[in-house]
Parts: C-alpha cells; sequence; structure tokens
C-alpha cells in the first residue's frame, strides 16, 4: 500500500508542472516517465516479457499521458518509416549488453549524434525509439536491468543538453502541437528522412526529423 501511495503521490506531482512553468527536475521526470512507458509498449510490441517492470506512474486521461501518446504514435510512424534502423540497435552498435558503462557511453555518444545539428521533436521522438530498442535488446539477452539504467541515461542527456530547448517550448506538451488532424485520404508527413553517420558506433543510421519550429 506504501508503494502504491507513494506512486499516486509521486504522478500527482508530475501532473502539477502542466498547470505552471516546469523546473529542470520536474522535466527530467516526466521525460524519464515517458521513457518508461515507451520502453513498456515496446516490450509488449515485441512479445518480450520481464519481471522488472516498473508501474506506470502516469495518470490516465492525464496531460503526460497524452504527450507519452502522442510520442508512441509519432514513434510508431518513424519505426515504420525505418524499422531496421530501430531494431537489433546493440548488434549496430557491435556492444556488448553486459556492461553498463559500455551500455550508457553508447547510447550517449548515439544521443549526442542525433542532436548535433540542432534540437527538433523529430529528433527526440528518435531518442527515445533507440531506448527503446536498445532495452528490446537488453531483456532479450537476460539483462533486465539495463532498462533502468537506459531509463536513467535518457534522463541525464535530458538534463543536460534539452532541457533549456523544453522550457523555451513551455514543457513536454508542446509535443501535441507535432499531430494534426487532416484528410485521412492525406498522407501527414511531419517527419523528412535524413541520413547521419555515428563513426564507429554506426555504419549509418536514418533518423527523421521534424522541420524545425
Amino acid at each position: 500500500m506504501e508503494v502504491l501511495r507513494r506512486s499516486s503521490v509521486f504522478a500527482a506531482e508530475v501532473m502539477e508542472v502542466f498547470d505552471r512553468s516546469p523546473t529542470d527536475k520536474e522535466l527530467v521526470s516526466q521525460a524519464k516517465a515517458l521513457c518508461r512507458d515507451y520502453i513498456n509498449s515496446r516490450l509488449i510490441r515485441a512479445g518480450v516479457s520481464w519481471s522488472k517492470a516498473e508501474p506506470s506512474t502516469l495518470v490516465p486521461g492525464g496531460k503526460l499521458a497524452e504527450v507519452s501518446t502522442i510520442l508512441l504514435r509519432l514513434g510508431d510512424e518513424l519505426e515504420y518509416i525505418r524499422p531496421n534502423v530501430y531494431r537489433n540497435i546493440a548488434r549496430q552498435l557491435n556492444i556488448s549488453l553486459h556492461s553498463e558503462t559500455v551500455v550508457t557511453d553508447a547510447f550517449l555518444a548515439v544521443a549526442a549524434q542525433i542532436f548535433t545539428a540542432g534540437i527538433t521533436w523529430g529528433k527526440v521522438v528518435s531518442l527515445y525509439a533507440v531506448a527503446a530498442g536498445l532495452a528490446v535488446d537488453c531483456v532479450r539477452h537476460a539483462q533486465p536491468a539495463m532498462v533502468h539504467t537506459i531509463v536513467d541515461c535518457l534522463g541525464e542527456f535530458v538534463r543536460k543538453s534539452l532541457v533549456t530547448w523544453l522550457k523555451r517550448r513551455g514543457g513536454w506538451a508542446d509535443i501535441t502541437k507535432c499531430v494534426v488532424n487532416t484528410d485521412p485520404s492525406l498522407r501527414s508527413h511531419w517527419l523528412v528522412a535524413a541520413v547521419c553517420s555515428f563513426g564507429h558506433f554506426l555504419k549509418a543510421i536514418f533518423f527523421v526529423l521534424l522541420p524545425e519550429r
């Protein structure tokens, strides 16, 4: 009961920030909550079961849950366009999943490369897709504890590199502006394909960018 109570309190605290300007710490907490939700979704889709999953802290119907839904929706389209990029991440990076340092260093190197030329929501979605793909690899290779490492690593990257950008946009809710309801017969291309080299980590990786707003 105490664990459930703490989770409820945390969820309430996460939601409160949408009514005011979020702090750096709150934006990072939200980033990690969104990452856990994204990863859990991808693990379920991949048919991978694991025993170390954390309960979602996203309040159904809440604003952060809406952000998560949009993030997953955009991720679906990104991964549909370039499916091979976001699968078998560990193999593409040629890394061992048994070392926390190796996984952390590799993820941060990829993250840094994604944002070399600036920040867009498309790149943020790409970051989450990479994190989820790597998490699926970890669970499949009997390294479920690494999932938490990846979530923490993404949170640290957000703290160092994305917080200022997020604050200028009023927080994570800004991503909802990326989705525009259009005639279903017309495909809405919110993404533009691009090629980026990740040096010795990846021979070549395609990721999708949102036009700057």
